[in-house]
């Protein structure tokens, strides 16, 4: 059975054991031990995976003598402006529907989560609130103390460095550093997929804990989340990415929704950017008329670093756990979300659940508790097979707009 089955039976399960379960019952109480456990997993790979997966992918790509090409440019400026209107997006739709937000009251204890005051606690000694000591966060004056204390704004601005820097080495130094972070991401992506395997029992024990405190009324904030991060990934889809292509690359928004039909179905139905890519390749050169030397370049760059769908989801979950919270947060903190949603979404590509990874990573650089993400599983399915047909739209559209830029006449005239 495939993990996402497994979780659909363990969230069945988990709604019966909790709805027949006190909440100061055995069963309860066990739930919460291994629900812990599975929190303590993820937590666990966070750091170096991460660490480890930006610095390879910049040597990797500062290898390479086309990424500081004039092609390799216009599609990094591409990738960043869009990924930033995804995220802006997201936090516009949370902003507008509020969903952690239910009849006036913060929906926290609906979906049985930690009390306000810790949380605001939290935040307030992380001191997020000051812009001044955000920016001194984000250059830590030592690196290894601010991966022991989950300092991730410290530990993703030093990793940029290092792999920037290592990507100028030469000879054996620059193989050696290659050879061993290659290794250190493949070993965490071992080590993710282990924790992962263990998903559906985390997930079991998260929810039914949750529903034996709040029942069916845990389904009414669920429902308005979902509804925000669809309708935000239906605006990026249709309106943002419609008018970058009308207006970028002078083509039929519609002629290129037809053109990419495969690609975006397979997309939905497997959840896999990376496995949907040969499939994207040839929609975009035979169907969308793009040259083979720009698409060999820009799709393959596109799906290790641009997730439109992704940043936007994991943009929309902060905000979404900080209203069911009751916290305000200034702009400050938002601009934090709207960062490490932006850098995070291109620093996790290839790592299995890379969303939830993610979540982790930017949950805890503004303080809040990651116990909700076994709360979010309930409509992250549906969610995710929506994100990833956005994340390979996004490419496909990136390439499109490149090949305007460099010259090509031919895009998107042929009917399909």
């Amino acid at each position: 059975m495939k993990l996402h089955w497994q979780i659909a039976v363990a969230l069945v399960l988990a709604v019966t054991v909790g709805g027949f379960s006190a909440p100061d019952s055995d069963i309860v109480a066990v739930c919460g031990f291994v629900g812990g456990l599975f929190l303590n997993g993820l937590k666990m790979v966070v750091i170096p995976l991460i660490a480890a997966s930006i610095i390879h992918a910049l040597m990797t790509l500062g290898g390479d003598p086309n990424a500081l090409t004039r092609m390799g440019a216009k599609s990094m400026v591409y990738y960043l402006s869009t990924s930033l209107l995804a995220v802006l997006t997201g936090l516009l739709m949370i902003n507008l529907l509020h969903p952690g937000i239910i009849d006036g009251v913060p929906a926290a204890k609906l979906l049985g989560l930690t009390e306000k005051s810790s949380v605001a606690g939290g935040i307030s000694t992380g001191k997020l609130s000051d812009a001044a000591a955000v920016f001194q966060r984000m250059i830590p004056a030592n690196p290894i103390e601010a991966a022991a204390t989950t300092n991730m704004l410290g530990v993703v601005f030093f990793s940029l460095l290092y792999g920037f820097f290592a990507a100028r080495l030469s000879g054996d130094f620059a193989d050696t550093q290659r050879a061993f972070w290659g290794g250190v991401r493949e070993t965490m992506m071992g080590i993710t997929g282990l924790v992962m395997k263990t998903a559906p029992i985390g997930v079991f024990a998260l929810v039914a804990k949750a529903y034996s405190n709040t029942g069916l009324e845990a389904a009414k904030p669920l429902l308005w989340f979902f509804v925000a991060v669809l309708g935000g990934l239906v605006i990026h889809t249709f309106v943002t990415m419609s008018l970058v292509i009308w207006l970028a690359a002078r083509a039929s928004p519609l002629r290129m929704l037809q053109a990419m039909s495969p690609a975006l179905l397979t997309a939905f139905s497997t959840s896999t950017s990376a496995g949907t890519l040969p499939i994207t390749m040839d929609c975009v050169r035979r169907r969308a008329g793009v040259s083979e030397r720009v698409t060999s370049f820009t799709l393959p760059l596109g799906a290790a670093i641009n997730l439109d769908g992704s940043a936007l989801y994991e943009c929309a979950v902060a905000m979404f756990f900080a209203q069911a919270y009751g916290l305000h947060l200034d702009l400050t903190t938002q601009f934090i979300i709207v960062w490490m949603a932006l850098i995070t979404s291109m620093g996790v590509t290839g790592i299995p659940s890379a969303s939830l990874v993610a979540i982790t990573i930017i949950l805890g650089a503004i303080g809040l508790p990651v116990e909700g993400i076994g709360v979010i599983f309930a409509v992250d399915r549906v969610l995710d097979m929506c994100r990833t047909a956005v994340n390979v739209y996004g490419d496909a559209c990136g390439s499109v707009v490149v090949a305007r830029l460099e010259g090509e006449t031919e895009i998107l005239k042929n009917s399909v």
